[in-house]
């Protein structure tokens, strides 16, 4: 009967405790992250340079910060600077920040860098030509017909003989180009 009881107590026990005997394992609550702000630039910012630099701040000031891959200094105060080449069109930019004893900080922002297309002189050309040009520059053709009423009666074609914006002009891809084209100039 003794050996009963010790039996059951030892059940009884262990249920109490977790098998084993001792205290189950507790969640440990996570450690507070690392406080990171980013100044500048924005996110869906639009820029025409090859490079962005990159500001922020982290708290604790110790942290060690990494902007695209790369090690960013961190100044005393908690402030940080990172100078981050560009591709044209759509970029992201991605912002880690650790330190002892406290959970990483993650961010990620886009930047978008505006590669400015050059107008080219378009006079003289005919209207497949002029449409084929501005295509290839990732520009539109807005064409308007001129010469008035006695332009059918004249010979040859028609051919531009005014644009806007000039030649030499630069202007964002998408944008767009007017023309006028007549047989007589």
């Amino acid at each position: 009967m003794r050996r009963q009881y010790l039996v059951f107590a030892c059940i009884a026990a262990a249920a109490m405790t977790g098998c084993g005997g001792s205290d189950p394992p507790r969640a440990q609550k996570p450690p507070t992250p690392v406080a990171l702000k980013i100044s500048s630039p924005t996110d869906l910012a639009t820029v025409r340079d090859e490079t962005v630099v990159v500001k922020g701040t982290v708290e604790p000031a110790g942290s060690a910060v990494i902007v695209v891959g790369q090690k960013a200094p961190v100044s005393g105060g908690g402030t940080f600077t990172a100078t981050v080449a560009l591709e044209p069109g759509a970029n992201v930019i991605d912002v880690m920040a650790t330190a002892p004893r406290r959970g990483p900080a993650l961010t990620a922002f886009r930047v978008t860098r505006e590669v400015p297309v050059t107008v080219p002189d378009l006079g003289g050309k005919n209207e497949d030509e002029v449409q084929q040009t501005l295509s290839d520059l990732g520009l539109k053709a807005e064409i308007e017909k001129g010469g008035g009423l006695l332009e059918d009666l004249l010979p040859g074609d028609p051919a531009v003989c005014q644009q806007e914006p000039s030649s030499g002009t630069q202007l964002r891809r998408g944008a767009k180009v007017h023309v006028v084209m007549s047989k007589s100039c």
